[in-house]
């Protein structure tokens, strides 16, 4: 996902500037180390729940003051750098959005992505 092209279509909306001031964005990326030891990781397997995503991403689109919610969950085996997750949250007032990219973030996490991780023999 490009976040500036997806933000730049979101404002394309008739809506948007009635209902958003402010868009908040994730980027997950893997990380070269082990979040449990700091063991060097190579690799990392990814699946993500795409219906379970969806379901969760709408739960959140429709909490108060919520305009828009876009995600993007890639699958795979991945490296150290590659993006992983993508999250945009629209909303009318920080109040509103940060908590709702907040429990995106973290319900995507808990409830719709599983890794594994592959670590280096150095």
């Amino acid at each position: 996902m490009d976040i500036s092209k997806t933000i730049a279509e979101l404002k394309k909306d008739p809506e948007f500037a009635n209902n958003v001031g402010m868009v908040l964005a994730h980027n997950g990326i893997v990380r070269g180390w082990s979040r449990a030891d700091g063991a060097n990781i190579c690799q990392m397997e990814v699946a993500s729940d795409l219906e379970k995503i969806e379901q969760i991403r709408q739960e959140i689109e429709n909490m108060e003051g919520i305009f828009k919610v876009v995600v993007e969950a890639r699958s795979g085996l991945m490296i150290p750098g590659d993006d992983v997750l993508f999250i945009i949250v629209a909303g009318d007032i920080r109040e509103n959005v940060k908590p709702a990219l907040a429990l995106m973030l973290d319900r995507v996490k808990a409830e719709g992505v599983s890794k594994r991780e592959v670590y280096s023999a150095i």
